[in-house]
């Protein structure tokens, strides 16, 4: 039963990463355990094996949405169709243990977004009978410049329409291998600024749909378009607007 890893690997971010978007990790080797337990037990290193203690390590930098991750409706909005919004720790675990089927949006340009009519195309072109509870991913090649420091601004991202659709179907859980859903955020508030109008800016999120999505995918690559088993649990984070997660697809 072969696995597939979507997750990207959480590491600290290269030097010149904004502070708003940026992961530090700290890395505690044995002989810091060592220290840690004598301080803690008064258990000297010679009681130890080869004079080790344990090894740990700490986030002294980690937001929520810093890597492969699941967006909570809360992220969103408080309010979606006219109650609070659910954070990730409210959602039903069945969402993230779906069926999967990979849409092809590889040939999309930056800021140019699959449409509804696209999505229906790349459907069908995979020969998968969509049912409700089926996770759907776009696969658009941007986990290429995952790392980099215009990763953020990479990918067509999804319309409204296509979202909205979907969502129709009965799908609740979405994934791209972009930094998000939408089009890149400096595109979109070029456009918004431009236009005057609210719904310009984010326009997919704020769908007023009480959905996920999973940004930040790598390695869709290795996936048929269709036949394979998604498995996508966030971390249970009190009231978060996104959890973390260890996605991969189970192929038969």
């Amino acid at each position: 039963m072969p696995i597939i890893d979507l997750s990207a690997t959480i590491a600290s971010s290269p030097p010149g990463t904004p502070d708003a978007i940026r992961v530090d990790l700290a890395n505690y080797g044995h002989a810091h355990g060592a220290a840690q337990i004598q301080a803690l037990f008064q258990v000297p290193a010679s009681l130890l094996r080869d004079g080790e203690g344990w090894a740990t390590d700490s986030f002294t930098r980690f937001g929520t949405h810093d890597s492969t991750h699941v967006d909570a409706p809360w992220h969103y909005n408080s309010v979606i169709q006219g109650s609070p919004a659910q954070t990730i720790d409210q959602l039903p675990l069945e969402w993230f243990f779906a069926p999967g089927v990979l849409l092809d949006m590889r040939h999309k340009e930056d800021g140019d977004p699959m449409t509804d009519e696209e999505t229906r195309a790349a459907l069908a072109a995979t020969g998968h009978n969509l049912r409700p509870g089926d996770i759907v991913l776009v696969q658009t090649g941007r986990d290429a410049f995952y790392g980099q420091p215009d990763y953020i601004f990479r990918g067509p991202g999804v319309t409204v329409e296509a979202t909205r659709w979907l969502y129709e179907q009965g799908v609740r859980v979405m994934g791209i291998d972009a930094w998000g859903w939408d089009a890149p955020l400096d595109r979109q508030a070029r456009a918004a600024l431009s236009s005057g109008q609210p719904g310009v800016f984010w326009p997919a999120h704020q769908a007023d749909l009480p959905y996920c999505q999973i940004e930040r995918l790598v390695n869709l690559a290795a996936l048929p378009p269709s036949g394979f088993t998604m498995a996508c649990f966030p971390l249970k984070v009190q009231g978060g607007s996104a959890g973390p997660c260890r996605a991969v697809a189970i192929l038969p």
